[in-house]
């Protein structure tokens, strides 16, 4: 007869953090000399190894000194003392050799951290009595801590670049919905702006006044992008439709049909005549610009695709979507080269540095960064922003900057991932607190201006503060603790 089954405990998962302190701990409890584990030496063995700590340490000072050293115990008297009292003051070879004492063991403190620095010498050339490296009572063992093991070694995370902070130095008013989109234009004498008014305005950068208003889509316009080799302009809105317009003309020339709903973003070819556009039946189509023809559409997201770049060269498609993935695409075949699983929610946003080779995403989880071409995982940004991040942007100096639906504008170090500042906007009077959110975030060609478009049915615009020095706005930066969440 089989015995009576018994019932296991259930496990309670633990942390690798968790499981490493505890064996730290137990490493302590049996090695450390703290916990009183271990017999205390006795003072015979103190003295031998006090001895051949100064022999190993001071031996060429010994040698070279213009005076000989002192031996330690050097009569029955001094090695009473010593056994009654371990700490003590211990004699240099003379006025040089405490020199050049004085400066290896500043260089040893440097090694060994601020925990275990001794005291200056006195005006006789001797150490004080409180000696964390040369006493004999083993108080080295005990002050070896593990903050004092964490601090010998030097942080590998790269300092960031000092950033003057950014301040709002224009509100512009005109659309009667929310903005949702933005685009400069190549020349950076205008920007465009889409509306939940379901028109287009063109607005000067210079003056921020209105200088034309293009109406045509049905439903707010989500997408805009302005070609940097035609006179062209396009948008996509969530009436299913993308448009061409003929910026000479202003009045639109194609229409892209094919999407079976909502179209949430768009981006051009940086140098093929192509067209990509997202949405919400889950695809990216590409079309050909002239003929209006789809060259693909890109199936494999699960959600909306609400977010998309090109490149020039492989991957040359990247897009984001709700189902919290991130592919790559070649043009080439129209498959799929890489699919990206860092997130756990939805990929809103995505831009793609100007210079360098990688790109940042944004999630309500967190901010992080990729290399191209390959997609691999460099870190997250130091900071969450805690809030659903619907547009970001990066300019050329690298500074990124990330808009949340709660109205709060941050600042990015791209090289670090710190964030130099948090910005809150202010909604027009009259407008509900509620009503804070930033849809779209654009730098001019030049990266000095960032347009935000907000719900509050204005357009912000930000610069640098040219008054702000490091003295003025200090660079509060400190690396990461725990590297291995990065």
């Amino acid at each position: 007869m089989p015995g009576p089954t018994v019932e296991m405990e259930p496990v309670e998962p633990q942390s690798m953090k968790k499981l490493s302190l505890k064996s730290l701990k137990r490493a302590l409890d049996i090695f450390s000399p703290v916990h009183g584990h271990i017999a205390p030496p006795d003072a015979e063995s103190k003295k031998i190894r006090l001895s051949h700590k100064i022999s190993v340490e001071y031996g060429g000072i010994k040698g070279n000194g213009s005076q000989p050293a002192r031996p330690v115990g050097a009569s029955a008297q001094n090695q009473g003392q010593q056994a009654a009292d371990p700490s003590n003051v211990l004699a240099l070879p003379g006025p040089e050799g405490s020199k050049a004492l004085q400066k290896e063991e500043t260089q040893k403190s440097l090694v060994v951290g601020p925990s275990l620095q001794p005291k200056a010498l006195n005006d006789t050339g001797a150490y004080g009595k409180s000696t964390a490296i040369i006493s004999a009572s083993g108080s080295s063992e005990r002050n070896l801590s593990t903050s004092a093991i964490m601090e010998r070694i030097p942080s590998k995370w790269p300092r960031p670049v000092w950033h003057p902070p950014w301040k709002n130095y224009r509100v512009i008013s005109g659309h009667l919905g929310w903005v949702r989109s933005v685009a400069f234009d190549p020349s950076n004498t205008w920007f465009c702006t889409g509306s939940a008014d379901r028109t287009i305005k063109i607005w000067d950068v210079a003056s921020g006044k209105l200088k034309l208003t293009l109406t045509g889509h049905i439903e707010q316009v989500r997408g805009l992008a302005v070609s940097t080799k035609h006179t062209y302009m396009f948008s996509a809105g969530d009436d299913k439709q993308v448009k061409c317009w003929d910026l000479e003309q202003n009045k639109v020339i194609r229409s892209y049909h094919g999407h079976l709903s909502g179209v949430y973003c768009l981006a051009l070819h940086p140098t093929i005549d192509i067209l990509l556009t997202g949405g919400r039946d889950s695809v990216c189509r590409v079309w050909d610009i002239r003929s209006k023809m789809q060259i693909y559409a890109l199936s494999g997201h699960e959600n909306t695709v609400c977010s998309v770049f090109a490149r020039p060269t492989d991957p040359q498609v990247v897009t984001g979507s709700h189902d919290s993935t991130i592919k790559f695409w070649d043009l080439r075949y129209g498959k799929t080269m890489t699919t990206l699983t860092h997130h756990k929610k939805s990929v809103r946003a995505m831009a793609l540095h100007p210079k360098e080779n990688g790109f940042a995403s944004a999630s309500a989880d967190n901010i992080k960064k990729f290399n191209l071409p390959r997609g691999e995982f460099l870190h997250n940004m130091l900071t969450q922003q805690k809030t659903i991040i619907n547009a970001m942007a990066v300019n050329d100096e690298g500074v990124m900057a990330t808009g949340g639906d709660n109205g709060s504008l941050w600042f990015w170090d791209w090289k670090s991932g710190h964030n130099f500042q948090q910005a809150q906007t202010i909604v027009q009077p009259g407008s509900l607190d509620s009503e804070a959110g930033i849809y779209a975030l654009a730098y001019d060609v030049t990266g000095t201006r960032l347009i935000s478009c907000e719900a509050d049915k204005t357009i912000k615009m930000w610069k640098e503060d040219e008054h702000a020095t490091p003295e003025t706005y200090p660079l509060n930066f400190r690396p990461p603790k725990d590297i291995r969440r990065f």
